[in-house]
């Protein structure tokens, strides 16, 4: 991990530990006051619901575990085969290809050819 994550995790933990703090004493404090009667449009069992809080860590943990189920693509500009989607190429000599002769030197052309399914992907 680099240094900037530990100190993002070194915060997160320290909110969590503040967060713990305050729902501690929130659960301590008296129940309120008795409110005037309630009207009919009024749901009555609003007050009987604990308010639910995340956590910043809670947060960042599902964002981890989608981003591991999704699957990611290949990088951009490298080459993917179009039959079997690999990106494993070996690379040939394109001996049909003549790029550049100087002295009977020949430098011929580049050919990509897949490990898996063998295709040409030029």
């Amino acid at each position: 991990m680099s240094i900037f994550e530990e100190k993002v995790l070194e915060l997160l933990m320290k909110i969590d530990e503040k967060l713990d703090k305050v729902l501690a004493a929130g659960s301590k404090v008296a129940a309120p006051a008795p409110k005037p009667a309630s009207t009919a449009s009024e749901p009555a069992s609003t007050a009987s619901k604990p308010a639910t809080t995340v956590k910043p860590s809670e947060v960042i943990e599902k964002q981890k575990e989608k981003e591991m189920v999704e699957e990611k693509p290949p990088l951009e500009g490298r080459r993917v085969c179009s039959e079997c989607g690999s990106t494993e190429f070996n690379t040939v000599e394109d001996k049909d290809q003549v790029i550049f002769q100087q002295g009977g030197m020949k430098i011929f052309a580049k050919k990509y050819l897949c490990k898996k399914c063998g295709k040409d992907c030029t």
